[in-house]
């Protein structure tokens, strides 16, 4: 409990916050604070996260603004029905609760975007398949043996997270959901039936030889530090993965992934796995990217959704953003035949720099598929071919030189083809690859 939680809650019940759209209130609550219905005139998003709450309110519906809800790491056991009587609320966090029960009852009507990652539930209501601007569906870390063929309705549904839960298929109706884009479905029975590629390649590396130095970044998977790798005294980049569950699945499903993808020249070049960390850490050593490159794009917003933001002054000329583009269509290409979707190909995962060189990064999401030539492995590879297509028009809308009709013709066909609702009527990434080599360089 910290002070300015309290000023924040004291501040609450002395009236001061009057025509905040915003709440965030984390302090140890066991019960919802009544004074915040003095906020119905303007709340919109309210964060009680971090608290010790078990209910809400059933009048929760007075706030009639309310569109965000954010209750995770609550002790929530089932997800209120309250809920559904907020008219407009269209984003629900319940991450990291104890919720075994969700009642149709408490799916608002205009569900856009539903957070229960990390909690105990088996079983979903098939109302869910009533909510048609249903988008972002977030159910990593739960007991799933199935999902709902109800959602087969949902036809604006585009990223999905249910790894590290008990499905042992996918059903075939996910696989044909026309705007699905981003799956991630590691640590399911289904998945771990696939036979990954040995990694016996990649060396250990004793704990011992590294020095580390800075935090580089932080994300829900781990913490990226700089390190000197001795005896050679190589200036490196550490990755120590965290344990706990996150929104897209496990951390060491995601280092898995990273050393089954190999080496490709669109990927950071993993050096080893740690040994040897006090404290059994899994870690891995990673190449140190130049300071010259940068994320393409920031994380999607509250009202994004599913959207990558850039930043405005992002332009670039026609041969920077063809060079991007065939650089993660061959390193998508790529991982495909090894048997992994990325899962999360997405502007703000990619790393550039002004000669248009680029990294693809960040396998949270990645799972593994069967390298056969089946119509399920081939959906699989299509769904992330619609990422493709996604952030293909993203590249297409800042292209500010060297874009004749001609080439922006061929383009847009492209990025249409890669979006198409048939999913299996979609290009591979190597004819995708294919078509962007046979653009003449500017």
């Amino acid at each position: 409990m910290t002070a300015p939680f309290m000023n924040t809650l004291a501040q609450l019940k002395a009236g001061q916050l009057a025509g905040i759209t915003r709440l965030d209130l984390s302090c140890g609550l066991t019960e919802f604070p009544r004074e915040i219905f003095e906020l119905a005139d303007s709340l919109e998003i309210l964060n009680l996260s971090g608290n010790a709450l078990s209910s809400l309110p059933d009048d929760l519906h007075r706030l009639p603004h309310l569109r965000v809800l954010f209750c995770s790491d609550n002790a929530f056991t089932e997800l209120p029905e309250c809920l559904g009587q907020c008219a407009k609320l269209s984003m629900i966090g319940f991450k990291a609760n104890q919720i075994r029960h969700v009642p149709a009852a408490a799916l608002p009507p205009q569900l856009r975007w539903l957070i229960l990652t990390d909690n105990r539930i088996s079983q979903l209501p098939d109302e869910l398949g009533q909510r048609p601007l249903l988008q972002k569906l977030m159910l990593a870390g739960n007991q799933l043996a199935h999902l709902p063929p109800s959602l087969a309705n949902c036809q604006n549904l585009e990223l999905i997270r249910i790894a590290s839960n008990r499905l042992t298929r996918l059903p075939e109706w996910l696989l044909t959901l026309p705007s699905l884009t981003w799956l991630a479905y590691a640590g399911n029975p289904v998945e771990m039936a696939v036979d990954v590629a040995d990694d016996d390649a990649t060396p250990d590396i004793p704990w011992a030889q590294l020095a580390l130095a800075d935090v580089l970044g932080e994300g829900a998977s781990g913490v990226i530090r700089k390190a000197t790798w001795q005896p050679e005294a190589k200036p490196v980049a550490v990755k120590l993965y965290k344990g706990a569950i996150t929104s897209d699945g496990s951390p060491l499903h995601e280092m898995q992934a990273c050393i089954a993808a190999g080496q490709h020249p669109n990927l950071i070049k993993v050096e080893g796995r740690v040994v040897g960390h006090p404290d059994g850490q899994a870690a891995l050593v990673m190449d140190l990217i130049e300071p010259s490159y940068r994320n393409l794009a920031a994380l999607p917003s509250l009202a994004s959704c599913t959207r990558d933001i850039y930043d405005p002054a992002t332009r670039f000329s026609l041969a920077v953003a063809l060079r991007m583009a065939r650089g993660i269509a061959s390193v998508a290409a790529h991982l495909h035949r090894h048997g992994i979707t990325h899962g999360d190909l997405y502007g703000h995962n990619i790393l550039w720099n002004a000669a248009g060189d680029c990294l693809l990064g960040d396998f949270g999401a990645a799972s593994f598929h069967a390298t056969a030539d089946t119509l399920e492995t081939r959906a699989l590879q299509r769904i992330e071919v619609r990422a493709f297509g996604v952030l293909l028009g993203e590249l297409l809308e800042r292209i500010d030189t060297g874009l004749s009709d001609d080439t922006r013709q061929v383009l847009e066909g492209l990025q249409a083809r890669c979006c198409q609702p048939e999913v299996l009527a979609r290009p591979s990434f190597e004819e995708v690859e294919a078509l962007l080599q046979s653009i003449p360089h500017p």
